[in-house]
C-alpha cells in the first residue's frame, strides 16, 4: 500500500493530483483492455497460450509479438496495481 500525504491549502490542487493519477489508471485499465483483446485473439486463432506447444507450429513473429504482449501486459498490471493502492490523505 502506498500512502501519499498531500499538504496543500488549496482544494483545487488535491483534486488535480488525484485526477491525474486516476487520468493513469483510466489509461492503464484500457491499454490493459486492448492486450488482453490481441491475447484473445491469439488464443482463438491458436488455441492454448503455451510457448512450448506454440514453438514451430506458429510464424516466429507471431510468437514473438505473443511474449511481449504477455510480457508488456503484466508489466501494465503491476504499474496499475501499484496506483490503485493509493490512499490519499491531505494535511
Amino acid at each position: 500500500m502506498t500512502k501519499l500525504i498531500i499538504e496543500t491549502d488549496d482544494g483545487w490542487t488535491r483534486e488535480k493530483i488525484r485526477d491525474v493519477i486516476f487520468t493513469e489508471i483510466n489509461l492503464l485499465n484500457k491499454a490493459i483492455n486492448r492486450i488482453q483483446s490481441k491475447l484473445k485473439d491469439f488464443e482463438n486463432k491458436y488455441g492454448k497460450l503455451d510457448r512450448k506447444s506454440l514453438y514451430g507450429k506458429v510464424d516466429d513473429m507471431e510468437l514473438i509479438e505473443w511474449e511481449g504482449e504477455m510480457e508488456t501486459l503484466g508489466k501494465l498490471q503491476k504499474k496499475l496495481k501499484s496506483l490503485e493502492e493509493i490512499t490519499f490523505e491531505y494535511k
